[in-house]
């Protein structure tokens, strides 16, 4: 395949996705090969709820919305016509996915497929049953797209470079094994907002979506606050009331029960509301249920901050303070072209 002809897959990936929202699910006849895969994807869905507690169906319909609005064929377009793709001699690129949001390591399988190589996928367990559905869609839409792609659990061999994301212990491990080869290693990072207090309610309305979302499982999730010194907290904690059904869901309320005891019985200070906490901490990564804060005395002091932790953070949320910074309420709602801890993935994999 040429390069619009794998556009014109993976827009159509996008069109059957778009079938599948936090709207609802509506069959929609005119998307092509809908009568193989419409229920099936259905099912799926269901079979990824059950095995992982923190996939709801919302989360999952969200994850889905978002790619769907991503692999429209113009948002691809854009995103590669900023790099050439001639004389790519096709190799084989590993990826060990993540599972803590789902489809999390799509953005990568995306990745290695336009550019013309073969990808070869580990998957976590916790995320194993809408990719290769996927997957497979692709392969009946665009037939050249078979033998191109496989699944595996075993160990993983036969191929040319890596792109492996994990913990900060996992990582060490995956470069020791990896060391090799041609390899992206990804590590935990968290994301943070930056607060002045003069935010309206629409903002920190949209920074709750930031923080909530996905239980705060993602690295683009809000974990830490930035603000002023004695910032008063009532405007934030009112804004993102809207939030407060999240209690009621098991895995959180047990999350948020456990973590609240440990502070209480340790006597952290920290101020909460009911269904989120939030503490003192220079910590980037918060517990679930918990928002850690720090302060600051002024905006060069905070850029300085940011700039020497830059391998902790994958996004700040502020308006109208950093070049590179997202909007509220934008966090999971990246670009194809915004990668993973500032590191281009196409330009990789052009080079391999």
């Amino acid at each position: 395949m040429d390069l619009q002809q794998r556009i014109n897959a993976f827009s159509k990936l996008g069109d059957f996705l778009s079938q599948f929202s936090t709207k609802g699910i509506q069959k929609n006849e005119t998307v092509e090969a809908n009568d193989l895969f419409f229920d099936g994807f259905k099912h799926q869905i269901k079979l990824a709820k059950e095995h992982n507690g923190w996939f709801t169906e919302n989360n999952i319909l969200y994850s889905l919305e978002s790619w769907s609005n991503a692999l429209q064929a113009d948002h691809i377009t854009k995103w590669t016509n900023t790099y050439n793709f001639k004389d790519i001699g096709p190799k084989t690129i590993a990826i060990i996915m993540a599972g803590n949001i789902p489809l999390v390591g799509f953005h990568d399988f995306l990745s290695v497929l336009i550019t013309g190589h073969k990808v070869l996928v580990k998957q976590s367990s916790n995320d194993k049953h809408l990719l290769p559905f996927l997957a497979k869609y692709l392969e009946i839409v665009a037939p050249a797209f078979k033998g191109n792609i496989t699944f595996t659990e075993d160990k993983l061999d036969n191929f040319d470079a890596v792109i492996a994301t994990g913990s900060n212990n996992t990582a060490r491990y995956f470069e020791y094994y990896f060391k090799d080869q041609p390899s992206i290693i990804r590590k935990n990072r968290n994301s943070v907002a930056i607060l002045t207090g003069n935010e309206t309610k629409a903002q920190l309305e949209a920074l709750s979506e930031d923080i909530f979302r996905y239980y705060g499982l993602g690295c683009r999730n809000v974990s830490k606050l930035f603000v002023p010194k004695n910032y008063n907290f009532d405007d934030f904690f009112n804004a993102v009331y809207k939030w407060h059904p999240i209690i009621h869901e098991a895995k959180y309320a047990n999350n948020y029960d456990y973590n609240k005891a440990v502070y209480l019985m340790s006597e952290f200070d920290m101020l909460e509301n009911g269904f989120l906490m939030v503490k003192e901490d220079q910590s980037y990564a918060s517990p679930i249920a918990t928002l850690f804060y720090d302060t600051y005395d002024n905006d060069n002091g905070l850029k300085q901050k940011l700039i020497g932790d830059s391998e902790k953070i994958q996004c700040v949320v502020a308006a109208g303070l950093l070049e590179d910074e997202i909007a509220f309420g934008k966090t999971q709602q990246p670009q194809l072209w915004d990668y993973a801890d500032d590191v281009d993935t196409v330009e990789f994999l052009l080079k391999i």
